[in-house]
């Protein structure tokens, strides 16, 4: 079952479009309808657990957040990066390449 949607809100970032996301239902600390931040694909954000991108953070390339982290504030996590378990990445915080 998805738990987020793509919606048509965007930015573009060194050529990548990413797309903010939308619940579509209520989990953790996110109530269905809440906005969160930006991912460049569904690959980028599990539809499991309860992961989760909020505000201006953004995750993409092949960057996977899954399990129960979280990515907020103006954090990116992109390329190889993988954020998972209770991990929380925040304020300006890059998390990049094969981490």
């Amino acid at each position: 079952m998805a738990k987020y949607k793509l919606t048509s809100e965007t930015i573009i970032h060194n050529g990548r479009t990413l797309y903010r996301i939308e619940a579509l239902a209520s989990f953790g600390s996110v109530s269905k309808g809440d906005k969160g931040g930006y991912v460049e694909s569904e690959s980028n954000l599990s539809h499991r657990g309860n992961a989760w991108v909020y505000g201006n953070a953004w995750v993409y390339g092949n960057a996977k957040v899954y399990g129960d982290a979280w990515v907020y504030g103006s954090a990116k996590v992109h390329g190889n990066a993988w954020v998972y378990g209770n991990a929380k990445v925040y304020g300006s915080a890059k998390v990049h390449g094969d981490a």
